[in-house]
């Protein structure tokens, strides 16, 4: 480039001089005579040949200042295609060039700024999808994964990116919903129930507008969970109503027809006011579980001995076990521990697992009450020796109104919440409880308690 600068402007001051000699060797030759004349061309030779000398040196200059300003304007365009948006020019001079490079200059300060707010933004805009708690992930118009957020890659595991979608999520409601969105370029929804196993996500898929799709996965599986929680409940209190209810009208109608000196008449009093009773107890035990579950139940955390909860659940049961034939007893390995517990709540916890034995408990044998460390807590534990419990049972055995024999337990008495009390009163206590048991091998029932806690008022944990 500096080259052509330099060899155009000397070509401009030759034409230039040679012109001008011509002109003056024209006007000598015609003026002057000639001794004089030739003189006077030997100075215009040399003349010129200075002159040539200076526009040499002139142009040589020129074309180097010209060159270095120009190799400096291609530079700075060759750095920002490149993506070097703080690349400058700073210009010294305020000449054509100079003023081409402010010009150039303010562009690529606003360029940058441009760029800074953008990565700004796009970084908010990851944080953001990074931070929820649904899956989201964008899929170009072929089929591929643009972008993932965290909580898809650990649902799914690693992702891929520019990789089908396929490979990804497999389900096929899921990649149907994204094909009809990036397809027909509308809102689609689906639900998924293989992307992880054992849960159910709710699937909306967007167009982009360049073609693909975004999806975003909802996890629904507590949802699910809670309304089939809801309509159980719901089915199972109508049930439990229904039926004490149905006696009572029908003994109570047969009464209305009955003399009052039949036989039978104080038998169906009877009759009218154990299901009255029952429904008493039903709706007790539902208020108290609605309680304990909603954190509206305030329990008086204090400091008890492990012996005296196990002594106290002893005495409560002595007399009814004894006139079943079922003898109570206690091993406890962790005499004079303190655990932090709400007294009353705790032994209604013990009476609920002891009352059970009991119910289940073959007349002859014993049922054992127990205490033992275990690590920062102590278990305390209730082993029955009777008919066991089969291995399906035992994760649902604390759902409201879970029974394992339906008709023994209406017949004893039992509403179908004791154990579910017992689950939320232990949970919010910061324990655990478990059910231990094998068929024909007896049922042991464990919870555990912290050891230490500061006496004062703590208000009932929900649970998770």
């Amino acid at each position: 480039m500096r080259r052509r600068i330099f060899f155009r402007l000397m070509a401009a001051f030759v034409v230039v001089i040679a012109v001008m000699a011509f002109s003056i060797e024209l006007a000598i030759t015609r003026e002057l005579h000639p001794p004089s004349a030739t003189r006077l061309e030997n100075a215009l030779i040399l003349a010129t040949i200075f002159a040539l000398l200076v526009a040499f040196y002139f142009s040589w200059t020129a074309a180097r200042s010209i060159g270095s300003r120009l190799h400096a304007v291609a530079d700075f365009a060759s750095r920002v295609g490149a993506g070097d948006l703080t690349a400058r020019l700073n210009a010294a001079s305020l000449d054509e060039i100079g003023k081409i490079a402010v010009v150039l200059d303010e562009m690529a300060t606003a360029l940058e700024a441009r760029f800074q707010e953008l990565r700004t933004s796009s970084r908010q805009l990851e944080t953001l999808l990074n931070s929820m708690q649904d899956a989201v992930i964008a899929v170009s118009r072929e089929g591929r994964v643009e972008w993932a957020n965290r909580r898809l890659e650990r649902l799914v595991g690693h992702v891929r990116v520019d990789a089908p979608v396929v490979e990804t999520v497999r389900d096929p409601d899921f990649l149907a919903a994204v094909r009809e969105a990036s397809q027909a370029n509308a809102v689609s929804s689906a639900r998924a129930t293989s992307v992880a196993p054992g849960r159910i996500f709710g699937v909306t898929a967007a167009p982009l507008p360049d073609g693909g799709a975004v999806a975003v996965l909802r996890d629904l599986t507590e949802t699910e969970r809670a309304e089939k929680t809801r309509r159980d409940f719901i089915a199972n209190v109508s049930h439990e109503l229904r039926t004490p209810l149905t006696s009572i009208q029908g003994y109570a109608e047969t009464l209305l027809d009955a003399s009052p000196a039949s036989n039978d008449y104080r038998e169906f009093l009877e009759i009218i006011r154990k299901n009255a009773s029952r429904m008493a107890r039903l709706t007790e035990d539902l208020l108290t579980l609605a309680r304990v579950e909603s954190g509206e139940q305030n329990f008086e955390i204090a400091p008890a001995r492990s012996d005296q909860l196990l002594d106290e659940a002893v005495q409560s049961f002595r007399e009814i076990a004894k006139s079943r034939g079922i003898e109570l007893q206690i091993e406890n390995s962790a005499v004079g521990e303190m655990v932090g517990a709400d007294h009353e709540a705790i032994h209604q916890v013990m009476s609920n697992l002891v009352d059970n034995a009991i119910k289940y408990a073959p007349t002859g044998t014993r049922i054992v009450l127990g205490a033992r460390p275990a690590g920062e807590k102590i278990e305390f534990f209730v082993r029955d020796f009777g008919p066991g419990i089969s291995s399906e049972h035992l994760p649902r055995l604390f759902e409201r109104f879970y029974r394992v024999d339906k008709a023994r337990s209406r017949e004893s008495g039992g509403t179908g919440l004791g154990l579910a009390i017992a689950k939320h009163i232990v949970l919010a206590h910061g324990g655990t409880i478990r059910a231990e048991s094998e068929l024909n091998h007896g049922s042991t029932f464990v919870f555990s308690l912290p050891r230490t806690v500061q006496t004062g008022v703590r208000e009932a944990q929900q649970p998770a």
